[in-house]
């Protein structure tokens, strides 16, 4: 495992925000309605939090090798991530790098989440096993 990782680099799209908010089941206007979301005080429609912290999982999982070799996994929320009504979506960018790693094997990833330059997660760090 080298000490940085490769960026990973996913979209989101207003479609990806309507499954999301189908398969959690939270339909908070702030992710479909442009109006109410400006209205509240936001740019726009925000991708759900939790959404942005499972694609930071599916950066770690593919750094691991395997899901099953994640531990331990967590994140702060630091900034909301604006989804343009357009085909484009929104651009997140997932970078990481060893923070430190145990004489049993694990490795514990610093892991970075910007979007328009910003970051949108902190203090995000997975533990992974050696498999």
């Amino acid at each position: 495992m080298s000490d940085e990782f490769p960026p990973q680099v996913f979209r989101i799209t207003r479609a990806d925000l309507v499954r999301y908010c189908g398969a959690s089941g939270d339909f908070n206007v702030i992710h479909w309605s442009d109006r109410l979301a400006t209205k509240v005080g936001l740019p726009g429609v925000i991708a759900h939090g939790m959404f942005t912290m499972a694609l930071a999982g599916r950066a770690v999982t593919a750094w691991a090798g395997a899901a099953d070799a994640v531990e331990d996994f967590s994140v702060r929320f630091s900034r909301p991530v604006p989804v343009p009504d357009d085909d484009e979506g929104a651009e997140v960018i997932f970078t990481g790098r060893v923070k430190s790693t145990g004489d049993d094997g694990r490795t514990t990833i610093a892991v970075t989440a910007t979007c328009n330059g910003e970051t949108v997660l902190k203090l995000a760090q997975a533990t992974i096993r050696k498999r």
